[in-house]
């Protein structure tokens, strides 16, 4: 990957608003980590960081329930960094508001806005938003067949059994250059058939594993673009990691939060209690975390590049409790060594 193509890649950050720790080791405040993601995110877009992305959920863990609020904030403090979700629960929310937020953050943010839309690996937003599981697949078929359309920014016609047909409907405010949009894909072949279908970029959610073992979920998102001629999107990638100054200090800063994370998901899906052998494995080549110093992370961040083919790496740098200083100095040698030494890397 040579001249144009590095400088074409572009390398992100993800967050879920993590409820960490303070110094004094005691649970922030939801709102004091919302405050630290936005200054997180101000931190990436000095350091020259392209992309931040916010997820949603709505569990006790994470802070942020309302990223496009989040973000709207994070644009009027930033000028060029782009700002979107990691992912927008699509299933449990209404498409139609969906794209009048987000044209409203497009204006804000000066067009830097783009949505990243899955069905979500957790499910409280079903209950909460009085939606039966039992209808998982039907509403986000659905729901992004309608997202599909509304991207024409044209008076919508369209009719289903998860909400109310629209007929003619035209939606506001209308953006000065429409929303750039992905579909968040876990690994099953039909999600990727269908991100193609309705031409959307495709974002490898990676957090288990070689990235190799996707390989072949990009070249079926290539053979299905070209069948059905939806254009060429972009391939994404998004992994957890931590940045420190070494190798070492990255792995005992990162572990505790990974561990407090993975134990408090498995205990209600039955996982086995998180350990630290599990964690250096996924640290080393063959494995989803991305933690180390700036030339550990750049190398593997690299060879992942260029394995899928990528033309986005987004790197979820909030893992669990790992305090807000941790993360910023993560966020500033992301920026400021890792960037510079992939775009080398993969110009080589």
């Amino acid at each position: 990957m040579k001249g144009a193509d590095v400088a074409a890649v572009e390398l992100g950050l993800d967050t879920f608003g993590d409820i960490t720790v303070d110094d004094s080791g005691e649970r922030v405040s939801g709102a004091q980590a919302i405050r630290n993601l936005i200054a997180q995110a101000t931190l990436a877009d000095q350091v020259g960081v392209d992309f931040i992305g916010v997820g949603e959920h709505h569990r006790a863990e994470y802070s942020v329930s309302s990223p496009e609020i989040v973000l709207a904030a994070i644009a009027a403090q930033t000028e060029r960094i782009r700002v979107g979700t990691a992912v927008t629960v699509l299933s449990s929310d209404d498409p139609v508001r969906v794209y009048e937020r987000f044209a409203t953050l497009s204006a804000i943010s000066n067009g830097r806005a783009e949505v990243i839309l899955g069905r979500g690996s957790f499910t409280e937003s079903f209950p909460l938003f009085g939606f039966t599981l039992a209808d998982y697949e039907a509403l986000f078929e659905e729901r992004l067949e309608l997202f599909s359309l509304l991207r024409s920014e044209k008076p919508v016609t369209w009719q289903g059994s998860t909400r109310a047909a629209l007929t003619d409907a035209d939606v506001f405010p209308k953006t000065e250059g429409g929303i750039r949009a992905w579909v968040g894909v876990g690994g099953s072949p039909e999600s990727v058939i269908r991100t193609a279908r309705y031409g959307y970029g495709l974002m490898l959610a990676i957090i288990g594993g070689p990235a190799a073992r996707f390989r072949p979920y990009v070249d079926l998102y290539h053979r299905a673009i070209g069948e059905l001629g939806t254009g060429a999107q972009p391939i994404g990638i998004h992994s957890p990691g931590h940045i420190a100054d070494t190798d070492e200090q990255a792995w005992e800063e990162a572990y505790p939060g990974f561990e407090a994370q993975n134990n408090s998901i498995g205990r209600e899906r039955g996982w086995p209690a998180y350990s630290r052998l599990r964690f250096q494995q996924e640290v080393g080549p063959g494995g989803s975390i991305y933690a180390g110093s700036p030339e550990t992370v750049a190398r593997k961040i690299a060879d992942t590049i260029t394995t899928l083919g990528a033309g986005r790496f987004d790197l979820k740098y909030a893992n669990g409790t790992l305090g807000h200083d941790k993360l910023m100095r993560s966020v500033e040698l992301y920026g400021t060594r890792v960037i510079p030494l992939v775009r080398d890397m993969l110009g080589e």
